[in-house]
């Protein structure tokens, strides 16, 4: 698959495009299937939310090997048609997988994300560029009572913020602090609901200010970000540098696969 100049304009522009039913039902069914079965391992790969012990994160689906090493998610890393637009937006042949994160927003349970840069984070891992994309799965239909990501369209392009630690939820992060957040919204357009149909890839640029709010719906709402980096641009060396499964040491190019995310079933013989 290739993006369009239009698409790719876009991008640029507000930072953020949309590409509607990339995945297919069983696609998006089997890839549910292998989180439900993850949910279930105890791992260092898996993070908790801390009311209700429920999975909010798992890292580290898209390799062959691991705790959480998913078939589903190994070839969809490779699909053509997710890896190739990701070239195009990096300018770039040589990529590989920063990190995969799947973020399971339960009904009721899922808690917020507050406003940040991805960038934020992994300019502390030791990468020297925002010189990354994210391509980020619906899994389920995202609604704003249930969660949904809200974007501030062009807000990449303020640049590197400096952040904040944040430990308010099961998962400590690094946030945009509120008083910077306050003036880029003044003068920036609103922010706006990313929502679409299970099956829907968003493609992001890691200094896109970005946020969710609380499930407070009866429904899950199930997510996957795989983060595409150039190798040129891989993590140098910091002081106590985070666990792999978050920060890949895999600089290996990826190789163009199979659109075949999902094993067909072998015919029945006569």
């Amino acid at each position: 698959m290739q993006l369009s100049t239009d698409q790719l304009a876009c991008y640029h522009r507000d930072g953020f495009i949309v590409l509607p039913d990339l995945l297919a039902p069983a696609e998006v069914a089997a890839m549910k299937a292998e989180l439900q079965r993850l949910q279930g391992i105890d791992t260092d790969h898996l993070v908790r939310e801390r009311v209700g012990g429920v999975a909010k994160t798992i890292y580290r689906v898209h390799e062959a090997d691991g705790p959480t090493a998913s078939a589903p998610f190994h070839a969809a890393a490779r699909a053509p048609r997710l890896l190739a637009p990701a070239r195009q937006l990096l300018d770039d042949e040589s990529l590989y997988v920063y990190h995969t994160k799947c973020n399971l927003k339960t009904a009721i349970d899922g808690s917020v994300w507050a406003w940040h840069q991805d960038y934020g984070t992994w300019r502390r891992d030791g990468v020297p560029e925002a010189n990354l994309t994210t391509a980020l799965l619906m899994l389920d239909e995202p609604t704003e009572i249930g969660g949904c990501l809200y974007f501030i369209p062009g807000s990449h392009r303020v640049g590197n913020l400096e952040p904040e630690f944040d430990e308010s939820t099961g998962y400590r992060f690094f946030v945009v602090p509120k008083p910077t957040l306050l003036e880029i919204m003044q003068r920036s357009p609103e922010p706006v609901p990313i929502v679409g149909k299970p099956g829907a890839v968003v493609f992001f640029h890691p200094n896109l200010l970005h946020a969710s709010g609380q499930n407070l719906s009866r429904r899950d709402r199930w997510q996957v970000y795989i983060v595409y980096n150039t190798v040129a641009n891989k993590p140098g060396p910091v002081p106590a540098p985070r666990p792999d499964y978050v920060r890949s040491l895999n600089f290996a190019p990826l190789q163009i696969g199979s659109d075949a995310i999902v094993a067909q079933p072998a015919p029945e013989m006569a």
